[in-house]
């Protein structure tokens, strides 16, 4: 019997870096999370920040409005949707972060994230970067 994918709250910076460049460690984890390497936790408030970030016209150059319509619908679909964690606590500086840190508690998930206020703060889960979940994983 196999163990089950770990769990992660993917930072939307992660997923947009992984979109912008398929070359570096956020598209790494997508293409785990797309191989069932790692399961993505999500919730409607992380794919509606998703979907805002995917919908500024200065990333057309590397995806269509239909196509980052369709990815977010997908990882609806395809990712672990969970209820919006609330109400929320100031744990990180940034208190817009603050439902990531909830959602990654509710759930037992680490945060992937390349923002540097979360990773220096001290949450359980922890949050780690792109390349720490892929090290992880063994895909490095």
């Amino acid at each position: 019997m196999s163990a089950e994918p770990p769990r992660a709250v993917i930072d939307p910076n992660v997923w947009v870096s992984g979109l912008i460049n398929p070359y570096g460690a956020p598209a790494e984890v997508i293409r785990a999370v797309i191989g069932k390497w790692v399961t993505a936790v999500v919730s409607q408030h992380l794919l509606d920040e998703l979907g805002g970030v995917l919908a500024r016209p200065k990333l057309r150059r590397w995806i269509s409005l239909d196509d980052a319509v369709a990815l977010v619908d997908a990882l609806g679909r395809e990712a672990e949707l969970r209820p919006d964690p609330g109400p929320l606590s100031q744990r990180v500086r940034d208190p817009d972060d603050n439902y990531l840190v909830a959602l990654a508690e509710a759930t037992g998930s680490v945060i992937v994230t390349g923002d540097h206020d979360l990773l220096e703060a001290d949450l359980t889960p922890p949050a780690i970067t792109p390349r720490a979940l892929i090290e992880q994983l063994g895909c490095a």
